[in-house]
């Protein structure tokens, strides 16, 4: 498993060009079936537009479509694959809607409007970066649930559930590099009584 940039969540930024309106809109996604249908889902919102270009990048085989929607050959949709690509993010689609001015832009005016259109797009959204982690448990007295929270929060563990019945348990994600460090550190904040058990494998989410 190897960590790879996304974006954090669904979201959309917009700008005025020459009284055209572009809105850039992002969505993470994993399928080429998810990407099409948020891309089939912003054309249905905007259906009165003039053009609503597309990109998107799936981590799965390296695949990466996208479409000028009408706009001139090379100014839209490679525009908006290119800041994808740029920024080097995967699982992502972008849909760049444009609500046409009456003036026209030209080649390069149009470049740079659906470039900023996916900028802004993926600023909104938040670029993370998903890092191999391992889902791990412990079982604790609740007495031990603040001092060892505190542990695996300190060491950039993520807290995914916690339950409080006769017993705490608290389920975290960890990245894979940390799993020894933060089953070492539980084991001594609880005086050896703490061993961590291993529930699977995946990703947690970094900020950059």
């Amino acid at each position: 498993m190897k960590s790879y940039k996304t974006v954090d969540r669904e979201a959309s930024g917009e700008f005025t060009e020459k009284r055209s309106r572009f809105i850039g809109y992002v969505c993470p996604v994993t399928t080429a079936d998810e990407a099409n249908a948020f891309i089939a889902k912003i054309k249905q919102k905007h259906w009165d537009a003039r053009h609503n270009v597309y990109a998107y990048i799936l981590r799965n085989d390296n695949i990466k479509r996208y479409s000028d929607d009408g706009e001139p050959q090379g100014t839209a949709g490679m525009p908006v694959l290119e800041v994808l690509e740029k920024n080097g993010v995967c699982d992502v689609c972008v849909v760049v809607t444009r609500y046409f001015g009456g003036i026209l832009l030209g080649t390069g005016g149009l470049v740079r409007a659906y470039t900023q259109g996916a900028k802004l797009g993926l600023e909104a959204g938040g670029i993370v970066e998903m890092q191999p982690s391992s889902e791990l448990e412990i079982e604790c007295e609740y007495t031990l649930y603040g001092k060892l929270s505190a542990v695996i929060q300190n060491l950039s563990g993520e807290i995914t559930d916690t339950q409080f019945t006769d017993k705490t348990k608290i389920r975290f994600l960890i990245a894979s590099e940390n799993e020894e460090t933060v089953r070492k550190a539980l084991f001594e904040a609880s005086n050896g009584k703490i061993t961590a058990e291993k529930l699977g494998e995946g990703y947690k989410k970094k900020n950059l």
